[in-house]
Order: structure tokens, then C-alpha cells, then sequence
């Protein structure tokens, strides 16, 4: 039977799924069913108190315990070092891969002509896709040929770390975020104390005015300038939600100065 040099190509070519995860069980379901179609999932948990790892072992044999946090950057970096495939694909527990996405990952991997993708991310805010605001086409890299990138040790707000040229993807990554009002007050705590440490291990100052000021321009940003108005309402709370976590980061940097 004659096989295309195409196909060969992608019967070579293997992926590894790393997703990182604390207390996740309402979301790692879905999310490991969307990359079930992987040559290897690695699920690298932080201490949950929940049912995710044992979730996470109907889908993979890989799930490891890391308990000791330093930070997303330091965890994904200790997730990547499981991954023995070609190709490495970095998730969220709250992230999905749509079927047209697996489809161009797929074709991506098996023609090997680049070696880092970034995707466009769709973002959910209290079950509504946002298609301004900032959140879309929300690009991230992703996608990457094994030991040719790592990830950034910041605390928060992590980045992949490459030195090629990044090519990117059509199909979005489905982000499955802030599902309603108590996650977004729960993240705005959490993502501005993350924020306040990483700003202080920088040697950055806060004050109330700078918190004042800062929390004024990302609302300003988010709602006029990124045409957050266009989303409805969820766009006017997705604003005010940008301004209190940057009011908070700024506020809770001023107290760590101190």
C-alpha cells in the first residue's frame, strides 16, 4: 500500500500535552478529553485538594506532584522537563483544543518547517466570548519543538522564551475562563498579588496614587480603546474587573514596599 510523504512526515512526528494544575477538577476534564488525541499528556499538580489527579489519571499515566510552588514560569519549566516527544503543546486546565485547532497542530508538526506557533485565544467572560476588550485575537505561543524554548520564571504572566520567528496559527485555543462573579473576584485577588510580588522582585514601587492612576488607564484602555463597549455588558465588567485587579496589584505592591 503506498503511503504519501506527507503522511509519513506525521507518523514521525510526535506531541507532548504539559498542563500544569491546582485544584482544577471542574475544568481538567475537559480539557485533557481535548488533547486525548496526543502522543503523551503530562499533568504536573501543585498540591490539590481536590479530585484532579485523580481525574487526570483516567487520561494519563504522567501525572506528577510538585508541591513545592515558586511560580507558573519555574512550574511549566518542571512540566517540560517530563515531555520526551518531538513537539510540545502548553495548556491551561481551562483551555480546550477544538478539532479544526488539532487539525492544524497536526499538519503544523508533520511538515516541520517551523519550530515555535503561536494560536489565536478565545476567551470566555461569565459565558460570554469576548471578541474585543483586548482578549481577541489574543495570541500566545504555544506550540514549540522540544528544547527549543522554555518558559520565562516570572511568578505570573510567564512567557515562552525563543529565539526564532514565531508562526502563527488560524484556528483559536477555546479559553474557558472567569465562568462567573465569584471566579473574578477570586482571580482578581489572586492575579494581583501574584502581579504586586512579581512587580516587587523587579525593584517597582506602588503607592495609591500609582494605583489610582493605573487602575483609571486600564479601564480607559479595555473599554475606549480596545473597543470593550462592543462586547455589551460583559465588556463594561470585564473593564472594571481589568481596573480593580491593577488598583489592587499597585496597592498591595505599596504595602510590600513598606
Amino acid at each position: 500500500m503506498h503511503i504519501s510523504q506527507e503522511k509519513i512526515s506525521l507518523m514521525k512526528s510526535s506531541i507532548s500535552i504539559i498542563i500544569i494544575t491546582k485544584n482544577e477538577e471542574h475544568d481538567i476534564r475537559d480539557c485533557l478529553q481535548s488533547v486525548a488525541w496526543a502522543d503523551e499528556i503530562i499533568v504536573l499538580d501543585s498540591g490539590s485538594m481536590d479530585k484532579t489527579l485523580e481525574i487526570a489519571k483516567e487520561y494519563t499515566s504522567h501525572a506528577y506532584t510538585s508541591p513545592d510552588w515558586q511560580g507558573f514560569g519555574i512550574q511549566k519549566n518542571r512540566a517540560l522537563a517530563y515531555a520526551s516527544c518531538d513537539w510540545v503543546l502548553s495548556l491551561d486546565a481551562d483551555e480546550r483544543v477544538s478539532d479544526e485547532l488539532r487539525i492544524e497542530i497536526q499538519h503544523a508538526i508533520s511538515k516541520e518547517n517551523n519550530v515555535v506557533y503561536s494560536m489565536p485565544r478565545l476567551s470566555s467572560y461569565c459565558g460570554k466570548f469576548i471578541r474585543h476588550s483586548g482578549w481577541w485575537p489574543d495570541y500566545v505561543a504555544r506550540l514549540f519543538k522540544r528544547g527549543r524554548a522554555e518558559f520565562s520564571n516570572d511568578l505570573v504572566h510567564e512567557r515562552l522564551i525563543f529565539d526564532v520567528t514565531v508562526t502563527k496559527l488560524t484556528s483559536p485555543l477555546l479559553h474557558i475562563t472567569y465562568k462567573d462573579l465569584d471566579e473574578v473576584i477570586a482571580k482578581i485577588n489572586q492575579y494581583s498579588t501574584l502581579g504586586a510580588k512579581n512587580s516587587l522582585e523587579k525593584g517597582k514601587r506602588g503607592s495609591l496614587a500609582s494605583a489610582l492612576g493605573h487602575a483609571f488607564w486600564a479601564f480607559i484602555r479595555t473599554y475606549i480603546l480596545r473597543a470593550g463597549f462592543l462586547d455589551g455588558t460583559e465588556g463594561l465588567m470585564l473593564a472594571i474587573s481589568n481596573a480593580e485587579t491593577t488598583y489592587y496589584r499597585y496597592l498591595k505592591l505599596y504595602y510590600l514596599n513598606k
